[in-house]
C-alpha cells in the first residue's frame, strides 16, 4: 500500500511550500511525450480481441490519440506494422492497485495502460504529470479510503520506504456519520473517482484486532458516495464485512472474502446488488505464503522489473497461511456463474517484502492466470482486465476496440486466447495513440 504524502495540516505547511517549489521546477522541464493529431498507424494482419470478443476484421487504423476505424481501407499515408500471427487486445485495467509515477511507468510496460487505485493522496503536479505523459499509465483513484482511528491500513505505514510518510503523514480518520459525510464532501471536491471504505478487522491479514467503522458510519459513507455520483467500493476481506458491505449498498467490492465459502443467500445478495468483485488473487496468493516463482523466472518479466521489485516480487506476506487458493477460486466460479461482474485487480503497492509476491503490470498478467486457472476462460478472464472494469467504471473511451475510442492499445505475440500466459508476449504498447 502506497499512502503519498498529505500535506493538509498546519504543522505540514513548510514541507507543501517546499514540495511546491520543487514541482514548479520539475514541471519547468516536464516534456509531453504525445503524438502528432494527423500521424496514422496501420496495424494490419491481427487477430483482434476487441475486449469482448474475437471479431472477423484484422485492420486497425489509429490516428492521433484515437482509434479511426476497424477494417476498412489502409491510407496511403499511414505507417504500416505487419502484425500476422499476433493479437490486437485493448490495454489492460488494473482494478486494484496502490501507485505512484514510478508504479505507473512499470505497469505501462507490461500493457497496463490504466490503474485504479483503491487508497492513495495524489499532489496536483504528479496528476498534472498523468495528464501530460503519454510514457506512464492513466490513473483513477479513490483518495484516501474511509477508516474509523487506528484502522487499516495505517498498520502498513510503518512498513512504507517512503521516509516522509512515516515521519510526516497523518490518516485523515472518520469517526461519526457527520465526520464520513464531509470526509467525502472534500475527497470529491479534490477529484477522487469514486470513494473506498475499510472493512477489516485484522483477523485476516496478521494484525487482528484492529479497529472497524461501525455501522452508522458505514451507510452515511456509501449514502454521500451516492449523492455525489461516485461509487462506493468496500475493502473486505471475510464472509461477515462482505455481508455488511452488500447490505449497505456499496457497489463492488475491493477482495474476495477469504476466510470462509459464501453462502447460497450470500450470493444470491451480492447478485441481486448489482455489485462487482474485484478478487486479487495474487494477492490471495501471496497472503496464503506462495510466492509467484515462475513468474520471478520468466524473462519476459525479469527484463523489465528492477532488482528491488524482483526480489520483492519473490517474496509472500504469508498472513493467512491456513488460507487454500481452490477455496477461492471455488468462489470466484460460484459469483461468476451467479451473475457476479468479476474485475481483474492485484492490489500492488510497494516493493516491500512484507507486501510481497505482487509488481506493477507483472501482476495483473499473474491475477489473469490465476483467474483462468480458477475456471474462467481466457476470453472471460480478459474481458476481467478489459471491457468488463471499463463499463463498471464508466471508461467509456477505452477497454474496447471500436472507431473513437483511445487508442490504448497491446499487441501480443501469440494466442491468449488459447494460452492465457501469452499476454506476457509483448511486442508493442500504445498509450493514448503513441508507441512504447
Amino acid at each position: 500500500m502506497n499512502l503519498k504524502i498529505a500535506a493538509n495540516t498546519p504543522k505540514h505547511l513548510l514541507l507543501k511550500i517546499i514540495l511546491i517549489l520543487t514541482s514548479i521546477l520539475l514541471l519547468s522541464t516536464c516534456k509531453k511525450s504525445g503524438v502528432s493529431e494527423d500521424k496514422t498507424v496501420a496495424i494490419l494482419n491481427a487477430n483482434i480481441f476487441d475486449g469482448e470478443q474475437l471479431i472477423k476484421d484484422h485492420t486497425v487504423i489509429i490516428r492521433g490519440n484515437n482509434i479511426l476505424s476497424v477494417g476498412g481501407e489502409v491510407p496511403t499515408d499511414a505507417e504500416v506494422i505487419d502484425a500476422r500471427g499476433a493479437t490486437l487486445m485493448p490495454g489492460l485495467i488494473d482494478s486494484h492497485v496502490h501507485t505512484d509515477i514510478s508504479g505507473l511507468h512499470d505497469a505501462l510496460l507490461f500493457g497496463v495502460t490504466t490503474e485504479l487505485e483503491m487508497t492513495g493522496n495524489w499532489m496536483f503536479w504528479e496528476r498534472w504529470q498523468i495528464e501530460r505523459r503519454n510514457d506512464i499509465a492513466d490513473m483513477r483513484s479513490a483518495g484516501m479510503g474511509i477508516t474509523p482511528p487506528g484502522g487499516h491500513p495505517t498498520q502498513y505505514i510503518k512498513l512504507s520506504n517512503n521516509w516522509l510518510l512515516k515521519l510526516f503523514f497523518q490518516y485523515p480518520f472518520v469517526s461519526t456519520p457527520e465526520e464520513a459525510a464531509a470526509f467525502v464532501d472534500k475527497q470529491v471536491a479534490e477529484g477522487s473517482d469514486f470513494i473506498k471504505i475499510i472493512i477489516e478487522d485484522g483477523d485476516t491479514v496478521g494484525t487482528p484486532g484492529l479497529p472497524v467503522i461501525d455501522e452508522k458510519t458505514l451507510v452515511a459513507s456509501v449514502n454521500a458516495a451516492h449523492r455525489h455520483g461516485k461509487m462506493a467500493i468496500a475493502h473486505v476481506t471475510s464472509v461477515s464485512g462482505g455481508q455488511r458491505a452488500i447490505s449497505a449498498g456499496v457497489d463492488g467490492l475491493a477482495h474476495l472474502f477469504f476466510d470462509q465459502k459464501p453462502s447460497k443467500k450470500f450470493v444470491s445478495d451480492i447478485s441481486s446488488s448489482g455489485a462487482f468483485i474485484v478478487p486479487t488473487l495474487t494477492t490471495l496468493s501471496s497472503a496464503f505464503g506462495h510466492s509467484p516463482t515462475s513468474l520471478v523466472s520468466d524473462k519476459r518479466v525479469s527484463s523489465k522489473l528492477s532488482k528491488e521489485w524482483l526480489e520483492a516480487l519473490s517474496k509472500n506476506m504469508n498472513v493467512y497461511p491456513q488460507g487454500k487458493l481452490e477455496d477461492a477460486f471455488e468462489s470466484v466460479m460460484i459469483l461468476h456463474k451467479a451473475g457476479v461482474d468479476i474485475l481483474a485487480g492485484s492490489d500492488v503497492s510497494e516493493p516491500i517484502a512484507d507486501l510481497g509476491g505482487l509488481a506493477h503490470g507483472a501482476s495483473l498478467h499473474h491475477e489473469l492466470q490465476l483467474l483462468a486457472k480458477a475456471g474462467l476462460t481466457p476470453m472471460e478472464a480478459l474481458r476481467a482486465a478489459t471491457s468488463v472494469p471499463a463499463r463498471r467504471f464508466g471508461l467509456t473511451d477505452r477497454g474496447r476496440i471500436f472507431p473513437g475510442a483511445r487508442a490504448d492499445l497491446l499487441l501480443i505475440d501469440g494466442d491468449p486466447l488459447k494460452n492465457i500466459s501469452d499476454t506476457l508476449s509483448i511486442r508493442y504498447v500504445w498509450r493514448n495513440g503513441v508507441r512504447q
